[in-house]
């Protein structure tokens, strides 16, 4: 018979490699790109804002100084001062000194977007107005101090607020650039926002898609599972099933035709034995070992498959079987029954026969007890049968590896009958094992 080929579905793992290499690539490129901005905008706050303050900080330093200069020609120009103008040599000596630390640290500090034109004519301005103050104090000590005040009022104080009105307007040029940033600082949050919505929206949707991959293959892994698992059980049923016919058959040819050969030779030998008195110590030797040989037939022919399971049913197989082993294992077996049992077909009953059987065959095998409970519970409904013993009790998982397919046939019936099969290990030691048969279902 051909064997049709086996099909093996192609595993995810391509798939689900690929889906990481996809997801680990794409976290890779968001936190380049993340990174990147992060830097950006350092950048910009500590290039522009950062910078722009500390610059506006010595603008205001300036234009502070350029103030007081300016309250101070006010106050030469005063003539109720008593003071003549050489007084104020000194103020305006510490206020350049000032001005010069600021206007150094200013220029380090001005932002990359000035025009070098713009700081140089500030400085040159700058210059040129302490030259005029240099002229000031000079005409001073020449004459009484008229000269001096009109310089004063047509040099000296237009180039003071010339002076601060430039100070000003790079204040305000400051101000401009610093919210410029502000804005580029909000548009790079903005998009950075933006981009970490769509990347958790872009990984959440692989992570979907990978998830229902998994999903779909995973039903139909359990698909076929289930559908390997149904062939199994069938291929189960109709090998048990092909060999208790098997073991049925046997058993009729070993107790029919064999018994009968025995027979017929054991009734042949009586007549020889009559007919040849010489012979008759021989032919009493040879009967007996034909009668012995008969006995034995029919043992094997019970226990292969016992004529009163067919003949009388399950509850006279399990009063036949009790005894016998007991006779052949030395094992005393305390045997309770109770209920009254229906009519239990041929199908069921060979397999609860042979699931007591196997358990009292491991029971003698195994558990090193002296002493067997078989308790069985009839209903109309279902059937409870029980085999305990005192002994060193078992591990299912071993005794299955290690000692044959017993167990694991045991299971079997057990399916096929839509029973409940358990084996436990009661407080006080030993082995329970219990089945449940439910009569109708099955």
């Amino acid at each position: 018979m051909a064997v049709p080929a086996t099909t093996t579905s192609r595993t995810p793992t391509a798939q689900l490699t690929l889906g990481l290499l996809l997801t680990l690539a794409a976290v890779a490129v968001f936190s380049a790109y993340t990174l990147n901005q992060i830097h950006g905008l350092r950048s910009l706050q500590t290039q522009t804002v950062d910078r722009n303050r500390k610059d506006s900080l010595q603008l205001l330093r300036i234009q502070n100084d350029l103030q007081a200069l300016g309250l101070a020609m006010r106050d030469m120009l005063d003539n109720e001062e008593p003071y003549p103008l050489e007084a104020w040599k000194n103020q305006f000596e510490r206020v350049h000194a000032d001005l010069n630390d600021a206007l150094q640290l200013e220029s380090q500090l001005a932002p990359a977007q000035r025009n070098p034109e713009r700081q140089r004519y500030f400085a040159n301005s700058l210059t040129q107005f302490w030259t005029s103050v240099a002229q000031v104090f000079s005409a001073a000590n020449q004459d009484s101090g008229a000269s001096s005040r009109d310089l004063i009022r047509t040099s000296l104080q237009p180039q003071q607020s010339a002076l601060a009105t430039t100070v000003a307007r790079l204040l305000v040029q400051n101000n401009e650039a610093e919210e410029q940033a502000v804005t580029q600082i909000q548009a790079i949050y903005s998009h950075v926002e933006r981009d970490i919505y769509l990347f958790v929206g872009a990984v959440l949707v692989m992570i979907a898609l990978t998830s229902l991959y998994l999903i779909q293959f995973t039903r139909r892994l359990f698909d076929q599972l289930a559908r390997l698992s149904s062939q199994r059980s069938d291929l189960a049923r109709k090998l048990i099933t092909m060999q208790e016919e098997v073991l049925r058959s046997i058993a009729r040819e070993l107790h029919d035709e064999f018994g009968q050969i025995l027979t017929a030779i054991g009734a042949m030998l009586t007549r020889a034995q009559k007919q040849a008195p010489a012979l008759q110590a021989d032919l009493l030797e040879i009967r007996e070992i034909t009668q012995q040989t008969l006995e034995k037939t029919r043992g094997l022919s019970q226990s292969l498959h016992p004529a009163v399971l067919d003949n009388q049913g399950l509850e006279q197989a399990m009063d036949w079987y009790i005894p016998v082993f007991e006779r052949q294992t030395g094992i005393r077996v305390d045997y309770e029954k109770s209920g009254k049992s229906p009519v239990i077909p041929d199908a069921i009953a060979i397999h609860v026969y042979r699931v007591l059987q196997e358990a009292l065959n491991n029971l003698a095998r195994h558990s090193r007890s002296s002493l067997a409970r078989v308790r069985a519970k009839f209903s109309a409904e279902r059937l409870e049968l029980e085999i305990e013993d005192n002994g060193v009790g078992f591990d299912e998982q071993a005794t299955v590896g290690k000692r044959g397919i017993g167990m694991v046939a045991m299971r079997e019936r057990a399916d096929l009958l839509h029973a409940k099969l358990e084996f436990l290990h009661p407080a006080a030691g030993g082995t329970l094992v219990r089945l449940d048969v439910p009569l109708q279902h099955s």
